[in-house]
């Protein structure tokens, strides 16, 4: 007799997806199941263990904003932090956090292992069970039944998943892990159309082989940023890790060259599609050929460990190739690999098969997050297994349904181009993806996001509180710098000259000097002589809102005009066959896809200005 089980959710992988998947569903009190192949790989990073980078900081600033876990969890093992783009605007300050590849793994399981409603198991889901297009349950390998109202996937990169160098081919997971190979059966049975995507990581070579003094040394930021808003920026002031620097030649591109025919990328032998954003050093020697040298990026994965990763240098090419090619390396010359590189291929979803709140369209209750729908990185993982767990748990609930949209966040635009575009490789967010960047920054992603994470249920009262109060300061700071008179004394004078500001003429608002590109808040602060005390992040705020003032209301004058069409709702039982105007193309895309409002049919490919000024008066015309 076989095991038969019911909760509520069932919460399929345990990747950085999986997590915050099973997190936000049972810290809003449903009862969790999170099904794992190796609970050894619970928050795995088996690529560069790192958090955030460009846009990616962002996203890891907007599931803390909302509740989940991320930031917390980096702010508790990273090794080494830096701000990056701090030369350029606001918009595109990102933060990177180094981490401690093993603590960060611990301390996500032992948040996990200690939360209440949260159960982890260690089996294989092989079916999903579904009846008259709703989702029943789960079943396992061995052949246990879990009967649950809700499941997300986040299978990572492990179904049918194969890595691959040289002539070498493993039918395992990542870092050799077991990979799940009966899951992708049962999608198919139930309508699911699947990709086949891949992507790569470098060796990692043991540090004691390794020349530093031939190298760059990579510090960190004198002074620590926090990736979460409740971490206090004391606590992350630690003595760092190091990274460092070389460059690849023109003797690890003839290597590189000479064995292309022996690389499983072009031989064939690999049919997934590669991350544009990340290729192989095949790739990059291939595709710049005109470059005399590419970036390696030396990186420790902990601590306690001698394994160095190798960024900027994944590769598939066989062993011996790998050995003589890292060797021609400044500082690598007597290299010895811990861990072979490898490309690992593995199966997805086309995520157009799935509703703005990561539910499947065709089957009610089954949800969907992380790289299984085609995206790439922890960060993108993470953050649609936050938004895929909350609607998860809003459905079991019987509560509406969270829409996050481009104008809201990074997470809307994720998702919102995940599931209305056609993605042919693996995703990766960046900060031009966004149209409303100026808006979405990373150090107001509290501003933007706590209230809706209050609202849901993840951000506890006396945050909320806290938040509540900041609005208020900044509102206030703002109008009183507006107000505060400097006058041309001699000694404003002098500092002005000392900044190369021009000197004033007559009287002027503090805000109007904010306002010049060589001055800020802070800088003025000898002149402004009644400054209040101010809560942490208050300044920031003040500075940024005074500075690029009319930026900002220029996009938000965008954002209202994005926001009419998002709130033109198209029926879910609306024929787009039968509307006389529309091109056929546009007709036929609509039908398939069935977007939810005017402004994401707007994004779908072969759907023109042309067809949505059709279809707005359609709407028009037909408003009863």
């Amino acid at each position: 007799m076989k095991l038969e089980c019911s909760t509520d959710i069932v919460v399929v992988g345990a990747g950085h997806a999986g997590c915050e998947a099973a997190l936000a569903c049972a810290r809003l009190g449903l009862k969790t199941v999170m099904f794992t192949v190796s609970i050894d790989s619970i928050a795995l990073m088996p690529c560069n263990p790192n958090i955030g980078g460009s846009a990616k900081g962002h996203l890891v600033k907007e599931i803390d904003a909302l509740g989940g876990e991320m930031g917390k969890n980096i702010d508790r093992t990273f090794i080494q932090s830096k701000m990056l783009n701090k030369s350029k605007g606001p918009a595109v300050h990102s933060l990177r956090a180094q981490a401690d590849k093993r603590d960060y793994s611990g301390a996500m399981r032992k948040t996990l292992e200690n939360t209440k409603n949260l159960t982890i198991k260690q089996a294989e889901v092989a079916k999903i069970l579904v009846e008259d297009g709703v989702l029943k349950g789960v079943e396992t390998y061995s052949g246990a039944l879990y009967r649950c109202r809700a499941c997300i996937l986040c299978t990572g990169t492990y179904l049918k998943a194969r890595c691959i160098y040289g002539d070498v081919s493993n039918a395992t997971g990542p870092n050799g892990l077991q990979a799940a190979n009966y899951l992708t059966d049962s999608l198919k049975e139930n309508g699911i159309t699947m990709y086949r995507f891949k992507t790569g990581t470098p060796a990692r070579i043991d540090k004691r082989s390794i020349d530093f003094s031939r190298m760059e040394e990579q510090f960190g930021d004198e002074t620590i940023v926090p990736f979460s808003f409740t971490t206090d920026p004391e606590d992350v002031q630690i003595d760092q890790v190091s990274c460092w620097l070389t460059y690849t030649n023109e003797s690890t591109h003839e290597i590189i060259r000479k064995n292309l025919d022996r690389s499983p990328l072009y031989s064939g032998m690999i049919e997934g599609t590669g991350p544009r954003y990340c290729p192989s050093i095949e790739d990059k020697v291939v595709k710049f050929a005109d470059k005399d040298r590419h970036q390696v990026f030396i990186e420790p994965e902990g601590r306690y460990t001698n394994e160095m990763y190798i960024g900027g240098m994944s590769s598939s090419l066989p062993e011996d190739v790998q050995v003589a090619m890292y060797r021609t390396v400044p500082g690598l010359e007597q290299a010895q690999i811990v861990r072979n590189a490898y490309a690992i291929e593995y199966d997805c979803i086309d995520a157009r098969q799935l509703s703005p709140t990561l539910e499947f369209k065709k089957i009610s209750g089954l949800f969907s997050a992380g790289q299984f729908n085609g995206s790439s990185g922890y960060e993108e993982a993470a953050a649609q297994g936050l938004a895929a767990g909350i609607n998860a748990a809003r459905k079991v609930q019987g509560k509406e349904p969270i829409i996050f949209d481009r104008s809201q966040s990074y997470l809307g635009v994720l998702i919102d181009d995940l599931v209305t575009k056609e993605n042919k490789e693996p995703y990766r967010m960046m900060t031009s993806r966004s149209e409303y960047r100026l808006l979405l920054r990373q150090d107001n992603a509290d501003l933007r996001l706590t209230p809706l994470g209050h609202e849901i249920g993840l951000i506890p009262d006396e945050r909320y509180e806290e938040l509540l109060e900041k609005k208020r300061q900044i509102a206030q700071e703002i109008a009183r710098v507006e107000n505060v008179r400097i006058r041309p004394e001699k000694d404003v004078q002098a500092f002005l000259e000392r900044y190369n500001s021009a000197p004033l003429k007559s009287g002027t608002a503090l805000a109007e000097l904010i306002r010049r590109p060589e001055l800020d808040y802070e800088t003025l602060a000898p002149l402004d002589k009644d400054r209040p005390a101010l809560m942490r992040g208050v300044a920031g705020q003040v500075n940024i809102n005074i500075k690029y003032e009319g930026y900002i209301q220029r996009q938000r004058k965008q954002v209202e005009q994005f926001r009419k069409l998002e709130n033109k709702k198209l029926p879910d039982t609306l024929d787009y066959m039968q509307i006389h105007g529309l091109r056929l193309e546009a007709r036929q895309k609509l039908n398939q896809y069935r977007p939810a409002s005017v402004g994401q049919a707007s994004r779908i490919s072969g759907v023109s200005p042309a067809d949505i000024s059709v279809l707005l008066i359609y709407l028009k015309s037909n408003r009863k």
